[in-house]
């Protein structure tokens, strides 16, 4: 019993770490060619195809904690070795953490990839949704006079609190 509950306070304390990271648009990487001792630092926008030797990388999601929390940057990856003529072969799918760079890495003969941090902050959800007591902008085209407003959802619920007339 003791040890269930330790463990749901565990992943308690997980999951509220994970709601105070916030999204980032691009990943910063860095790459080891083995062969050369080449060390390639590169910029890898969500979503967009990056190239480091044989090798393309996808940045499916990027977190950074705030400032005020421990730091920590995680990216979720997709990584496939391309070599000509053959066709592309997945090397790696999942998160990679600053952190730890050899806890969940790249294993490959000749290249290793790790996360170094994440850039370009997101709008979080709540900053993206409209803020319903802001004034319209000047410019802003008023409703036309023929259009119904919508319900307020307020005046919805004022309406089926109040007794209705019996016939």
């Amino acid at each position: 019993m003791i040890r269930r509950l330790t463990l749901m306070v565990a992943a308690a304390a997980v999951l509220a770490v994970q709601a105070r990271a916030e999204p980032y648009g691009a990943a910063l990487l860095q790459g080891l060619d083995k062969v050369t001792a080449r060390v390639t630092t590169l910029k890898a926008p969500l979503g967009d195809v990056v190239t480091f030797g044989a090798l393309e990388i996808i940045v499916r999601h990027c977190d950074k904690r705030p400032p005020e929390e421990t730091p920590e940057s995680a990216a979720f990856l997709d990584i496939w070795e391309v070599r000509p003529g053959d066709p592309a072969m997945g090397l790696f799918r999942g998160w990679m953490f600053a952190s730890s760079p050899g806890l969940n890495g790249l294993e490959h003969p000749v290249y290793d990839v790790w996360v170094l941090d994440c850039e370009g902050r997101l709008p979080t959800v709540e900053e993206r949704l409209p803020d319903p007591e802001a004034a319209p902008a000047p410019d802003a085209v008023p409703p036309a006079a023929t259009s119904r407003p919508e319900p307020d959802l307020r005046d919805i619920l004022k309406g089926l609190s109040q007794p209705q007339p019996s016939n």
